[in-house]
């Protein structure tokens, strides 16, 4: 069972409403702090609020992304994004600054209190009262990115299907059907095109305005300021790209030579990138959801006992939602429970291999929860993406091993683990085009739409553009950035799955080697949450953080050999 954290400060049974919450924040903001004692009394105390706000955002967030169509589930969304957040914010700027600013501050434990009090002091340097309903706004017109692509859908053979479920289709062996289904696909994108450019531009405006407000020439510079990137900076990602282009495209281009050659095509076509090309019907893991959980906890107490009993409490508590529907936002993540300790994973299923990496990736995310659920503080168990992401793409690749589970038959489970290496390079560049295309696009604010779109394909052609010919799609080809959620909700979140990815692989490369002290590193470097630095997390797993060219082309030439040894 899960055992929420007794509530020593606030009541019990608080109703999230500001009413109720003033009255709370004015007595942190005017209690007398009188000993170093009294000051960490405070923090657990302030902390304790904070889980409980994180919580009841949470899930108004998650019940919103289950099911776009209800008006009062984004309502109640809305609500706490236009009345209580607003109203938080100043409170949570006056309570940093008392905190900065008690003569006790420099007695609390140096090494334990850093990470934490370095943010506290960057949070005041950003925070500016007239961002407050800026920030607001973005935040209500973010989420429209939810409804419009929850609702998109499509007619196959007179049955409707998500985009999700319709991509199912794009694995099948008949290319007719494919090709059918992929025009569907890429038209109903294409009908909302418009919408979701100008939603895009409104934005971008916004974004950009925080910038300027916050005293910054544009929104990225703001950005690795907001989300603490004090391990490196623009030009170490540009570095990171240009590795990326050099070391991983090669490796991918011979791939896609080999897909033309085993599919016998002229040409290789956006609808003959997910077919397997050993002539095979796709991969077909589980047969539900249900069997999905059933599998992966399997999976996962294969690897060891208490990873597999982390999602059994999350199924005996309904913290899963996983098949694609109509009405349902797309993608997948896991949501941390600050106050419950565990999270919620939410995903679109259509019963396919890639649904399979979807959930070890994000149960990844949930043993990360997991482990961090007793840390003193909440903020110690806000990691930033560059860790986060490295507790789930390594589970995707510690994991492999145990995929048995899913398939029995040695030759399906020797083409999961091929798919899963080729994919697992295949990120690299994706991250690499995203995170540039978004430097481009914040550092030139007055953009237009057709001067964003030929950015789009002049960033996307040098990492291969999927290494699928285009020529007669240009439409679709310029359009794919919508695809990604990330540059509509989390702007700047891309390029850490790129340095996640690395770190992933070497963690996988130490498992490999000894698997008891690589699955121990990996566990002890989840634990600190962000008690450490980036650089010492990754330490801790056996690893680096390093994205030089020469680190590329090591790990790279890792994977490509595992690969071969599959083969």
């Amino acid at each position: 069972m899960i055992h929420k954290k007794t509530k020593t400060y606030i009541p019990a049974t608080l109703e999230m409403k500001w009413e109720n919450l003033e009255p709370i924040y004015k007595e942190l903001l005017d209690r007398p702090i009188n000993s170093v004692e009294e000051l960490e009394k405070w923090l657990h105390d302030k902390s304790e609020l904070e889980a409980a706000l994180e919580e009841d955002f949470a899930w108004r967030y998650i019940r919103m992304t289950c099911d776009t169509t209800s008006e009062e589930l984004l309502q109640n969304f809305q609500y706490f994004a236009t009345e209580i957040e607003p109203k938080v914010a100043p409170y949570s700027n006056d309570l940093n600054k008392k905190l900065v600013a008690s003569e006790y501050v420099d007695q609390l434990d140096g090494e334990k209190y850093f990470i934490f009090l370095r943010a506290v002091k960057k949070a005041l340097e950003l925070f500016r009262e007239e961002n407050i309903p800026v920030q607001t706004e973005i935040q209500v017109e973010q989420q429209k990115y939810q409804s419009i692509t929850g609702a998109m859908s499509v007619h196959i053979d007179d049955k409707e299907f998500t985009l999700e479920q319709a991509s199912v289709f794009l694995k099948g062996t008949d290319r007719a059907k494919r090709h059918e289904v992929w025009e569907k696909i890429t038209n109903r994108r294409l009908q909302d095109k418009n919408q979701l450019n100008e939603l895009f531009d409104h934005l971008r405006k916004l974004r950009h305005t925080v910038a300027t407000n916050a005293g910054f020439e544009n929104f990225r510079d703001y950005m690795f300021q907001a989300l603490g990137r004090f391990d490196y900076t623009p030009q170490d990602c540009y570095a990171f790209h240009a590795a990326i282009e050099t070391e991983i495209v090669p490796i991918l281009r011979e791939q896609a030579a080999k897909r033309k050659a085993a599919l016998d095509l002229p040409e290789l076509k956006p609808w003959d990138m997910d077919v397997d090309i050993s002539g095979k019907p796709a991969l077909k893991p589980f047969n539900s959801g249900t069997e999905l959980i059933e599998k992966s906890i399997q999976c996962f107490s294969n690897i060891n006992r208490y990873l597999g009993e982390r999602l059994e409490i999350m199924k005996d508590n309904n913290l899963f939602d996983v098949e694609s529907r109509k009405g349902k936002a797309p993608g997948g993540y896991n949501y941390p429970l600050a106050e419950t300790g565990a999270p919620f994973i939410f995903m679109n299923s259509a019963n396919t291999f890639r649904d399979l990496t979807t959930m070890v990736h994000e149960g990844g995310h949930a043993v990360h929860t997991f482990l961090t659920a007793d840390l003193e503080l909440n903020d110690f168990k806000h990691c930033p993406s560059e860790v986060a992401e490295l507790a789930s793409m390594s589970m995707e690749l510690i994991s492999m091993d145990n995929w048995n589970v899913f398939f029995d038959n040695e030759e399906d489970l020797k083409r999961a683990k091929r798919d899963q290496l080729v994919d697992v390079l295949k990120t690299l560049p994706w991250v690499a085009v995203v995170d540039q295309f978004q430097h481009w696009i914040y550092t030139n604010p007055n953009h237009t739409d057709a001067e964003r779109t030929e950015a789009w394909i002049k960033i996307y052609e040098p990492f291969g553009a999927g290494f699928a010919d285009w020529s007669e799609h240009p439409e679709a080809e310029a359009n794919l950035w919508q695809k990604q959620l990330h540059i509509f909700e989390v702007p700047f979140y891309y390029i850490e799955y790129g340095m996640a990815q690395l770190g992933a692989i070497a963690v996988w490369k130490n498992y490999k080697e000894n698997p008891e002290k690589g699955l121990q590193q990996y566990l002890d470097a989840l634990k600190l949450g962000y008690t450490k630095t980036i650089k010492e997390i990754y330490e801790t797993a056996g690893i680096k953080f390093d994205f030089s060219a020469a680190y590329v082309k090591e790990l790279a030439e890792f994977v490509k050999a595992e690969m071969d040894k599959i083969n």
